[in-house]
């Protein structure tokens, strides 16, 4: 059977293959093995995440002729994407979700989040700074597994509602190239009490920098690099034989 191989972020410098031959009944972890013969360094392979057809896939999954597996290392965090919204005619929509390589509008966002039954609304507004590491930075880059990124971010958003007992949550995030001062990220938490708003607004944006398969690339004034992303959590992450034996 044939399966096709999506890399992303750094793995894309290094991995020139786009289809795999394996045989019936291969695994995530088959895959895998044959994966790591086809990079320069099984070391790249460490921490990553594997998807299969926009879905986190463990080692053991099986694969089937014509899956898509998305090879995902550690995240960062053409036309937009509509924002994702359900409405209730008396609250307004719970949530508001989209990925866009148009600039944020962060304060028509915020003003359509508001609800007179709000008590608080919680606003992260994630920036691009002007330098990183002691570099002077001059401008980002992000890319993302759009089909699976865009279904992430919605179920994210759903999930604050749900744990935090907030009733709103816009979860926005850029693609493509930004400048200084642009806004990469947007999370919004309208709610009846502060606490809540507060909780589901740090849950968001460090589960998202964990889990949504979004990276980031710096150009610096002297050089471009990926931006080291945060490790996937312990669920998500595989490793293949080879990658363990560096550590």
């Amino acid at each position: 059977m044939q399966v096709a191989i999506l890399p992303f972020g750094v793995l894309k410098d290094w991995f020139g293959v786009t289809t795999l031959e394996l045989p019936e009944g291969a695994t995530v972890a088959n895959l895998l093995d044959q994966v790591a013969k086809s990079v320069s360094s099984p070391a790249l392979l460490r921490g990553i995440a594997v998807s299969v057809n926009a879905e986190y896939a463990q080692p053991s999954h099986i694969l089937h002729d014509g899956d898509e597996v998305g090879l995902l290392p550690p995240v960062s965090g053409g036309t937009a994407r509509p924002a994702n919204v359900s409405d209730d005619p008396q609250t307004g929509p719970p949530v508001t979700t989209a990925l866009t390589r148009s600039p944020i509008d962060s304060a028509s966002l915020v003003a359509a989040a508001k609800q007179v039954t709000d008590g608080a609304v919680v606003v992260f507004d994630g920036i691009v700074r002007n330098h990183s590491r002691g570099r002077q930075t001059l401008h980002l880059d992000y890319e993302a597994y759009e089909e699976m990124a865009a279904k992430q971010i919605d179920a994210l958003a759903r999930e604050a509602i749900s744990r935090f007992a907030v009733r709103h949550v816009t979860l926005v995030h850029r693609l493509g190239k930004l400048q200084i001062g642009e806004t990469s990220v947007l999370i919004v938490v309208a709610s009846a009490h502060r606490a809540q708003a507060f909780e589901a607004s740090r849950w968001l944006i460090d589960t998202l920098k964990k889990t949504v398969p979004i990276w980031k690339k710096e150009t610096f004034v002297d050089g471009v690099v990926w931006a080291d992303g945060e490790p996937f959590p312990d669920n998500l992450a595989v490793s293949t034989p080879e990658a363990a034996s560096e550590n």
